[in-house]
């Protein structure tokens, strides 16, 4: 898994790719971090880039990678400045916070609310996704309480109400905390989820205040 420092780094070797301009330098143009000669050793030790004289090329793994980067940032780059109204340089600044916290399925929500653009404010174009390539006109997944899932649905944490806080640090300590992939395995005679090699009974109004992210069948595939 990437650092955000090394997800900037494999975004400005695409845009440079873009241009057909593959120098480090013109990496380092495109980069908004500095980096060093080990930062890109680490990145080709991990076979996502491949170095050459003075030029530095994405591997098969590492295009992957790194256009699932890109089409994060300019969906980001779509969000805020369409619903947010941002502008330039703020624009710019936010869309780079949020490509890095984007959830695969909260990616795929945010694309299918803006109707799957094709290009992002400045001209570029967005790498498709699942979503795209399924023409989704609509968005599948939604936040709910856990207690509303049935017996062999999941969900992926998001927040939890704090409710006491003993129950909050309870939870904490047995590993449940946003993030986290929780599958429901029954609801009588008492709420059971499962959840890595977990299972684990719990109150119904701990249940309430447990709000997943819902996963569909076919995003578990």
């Amino acid at each position: 898994m990437l650092n955000e420092k090394q997800e900037e780094i494999m975004e400005a070797i695409w845009c440079a790719g873009e241009n057909k301009n593959y120098s480090i330098d013109a990496i380092k143009k495109r980069c908004i971090v500095a980096f060093t000669e080990a930062d890109l050793a680490e990145l080709e030790r991990q076979d996502l880039i491949v170095s050459h004289a003075d030029k530095i090329l994405l591997s098969g793994e590492g295009k992957l990678i790194a256009e699932a980067i890109m089409r994060r940032h300019r969906l980001a780059e779509v969000l805020v400045s369409s619903i947010l109204r941002l502008k330039n340089s703020s624009m710019e600044e936010v869309a780079c916070k949020v490509e890095h916290c984007l959830e695969p399925e909260v990616e795929e929500a945010i694309c299918t609310l803006l109707g799957h653009p094709e290009i992002c404010p400045d001209g570029k174009p967005i790498p498709k996704g699942k979503c795209c390539k399924k023409k989704l006109n609509k968005i599948s997944s939604t936040v709910v309480s856990l207690s509303e899932l049935k017996p062999s649905e999941s969900g992926k944490i998001t927040y939890i109400k704090p409710g006491n806080h003993s129950n909050l640090h309870q939870l904490l300590s047995f590993g449940l905390q946003p993030g986290v992939v929780v599958a429901v395995h029954r609801t009588n005679p008492a709420f059971c989820i499962k959840f890595e090699n977990t299972e684990l009974a719990l109150d119904a109004a701990i249940a309430d205040n447990i709000f997943v992210w819902k996963i569909e069948n076919e995003q578990l595939t």
